[in-house]
Formats: structure tokens, C-alpha cells, sequence
């Protein structure tokens, strides 16, 4: 991808099953949407493929569009401890390979992202599809829950770094 002016910011939601991810270019205040998907793993696919697959895929989108920045959601811990310890890996995986592409990390936490996107962190899935929308000025809603987490990472990430350089100014 040719880049054009501007910061290029890649939001990433990790899983195992689902890897969101969303390309957004900043430019001032302005953001725009350039790329997004969803890294899709089979159910019954072992850990190991699972997580094989999201590091030769996460190169390749590193690769690809060349972001500046890697926003990346931090894990939430809710009772399945199980379900956490597979996800932490997977965002292991992708931590690795942004850092192995030269890419800056910025990590957020879930309510971080939300209270960014939508001015409150127990937003719904719902919510943040629509802020998103919003935001980055689609013409429709971004389906994929992953997918529209991921944008609002990289939204978060441009929210955030917008109030530093307000506040270093003054």
C-alpha cells in the first residue's frame, strides 16, 4: 500500500477464532477507514494452527499496509479463565509479529476504548458499530463486531495521541 500523507493506524481485537483488524488514516483530526477484516479460524482447528495462522496472516497485513502504529486491545479477564489464557496467546502472537514489522505498540484497555469511541466504557457491541460508522464517516455499519472493535482501537489510538500534542502544546 502507497502511503499518502498522514499517520497510518492499524486497531487490532485479538482472539483465536476471530481477529479484527482495521486500517485508519490520520490526518489532524480527520480519520478515514483504508482497510479492515477478519482473520477467520475453523472451530475445531488445534491452538497451535490457530495461532500459526494469525502470525502468518498478521505478517502479511504488517506487511501489506505498513501502519505507523499497532492499536491493540488489551485482554479482558472475565470467568473463563480458559477462553482468557487462549486469547492471551493469540494477542502474544500479534504483539510479536507488530514488533517484528518495526511497528510502535499502543495498548488499550477495553472501557478505554469504548468511553473514546462512544464517551462511555460499558458501551455495547451495538453502540461502538455505530460510533464507528460515525466517526470515520461509512456509509454503512461495519458487521463484524471484531472488525468494528478493531476500528475503534485505532480510533482510541488517534483520540489519544490528538490530546497529547493539544496538551504539549500548551
Amino acid at each position: 500500500m502507497l502511503k499518502k500523507s498522514g499517520r497510518l493506524i492499524l486497531g487490532v481485537d485479538p482472539g483465536t477464532a476471530l481477529v479484527g483488524w482495521g486500517l485508519v488514516r490520520q490526518q489532524g483530526s480527520r480519520l478515514s477507514m483504508l482497510a479492515h477484516g477478519c482473520i477467520k479460524n475453523p472451530p475445531h482447528m488445534a491452538q497451535s494452527e490457530r495461532l500459526l495462522r494469525i502470525y502468518a496472516q498478521m505478517t502479511e497485513i504488517f506487511a501489506r499496509h505498513r501502519p505507523d502504529v499497532a492499536a491493540v486491545e488489551q485482554l479482558f479477564f472475565s470467568k473463563n479463565v480458559t477462553t482468557g489464557i487462549s486469547v492471551a496467546q493469540a494477542r502474544g502472537v500479534i504483539l510479536l509479529t507488530a514488533r517484528q514489522a518495526g511497528v510502535t505498540l499502543a495498548e488499550y484497555r477495553p472501557d478505554q476504548i469504548k468511553t473514546s469511541v462512544c464517551g462511555y466504557g460499558r458501551a455495547d457491541k451495538k453502540q461502538v458499530q455505530l460510533m464507528v460508522k460515525r466517526l470515520l464517516g461509512l456509509k454503512e455499519i461495519v458487521k463484524s463486531d471484531d472488525t468494528a472493535d478493531a476500528l475503534a482501537a485505532a480510533i482510541c489510538h488517534a483520540h489519544s495521541s490528538i490530546l497529547d500534542r493539544v496538551q504539549i502544546k500548551r
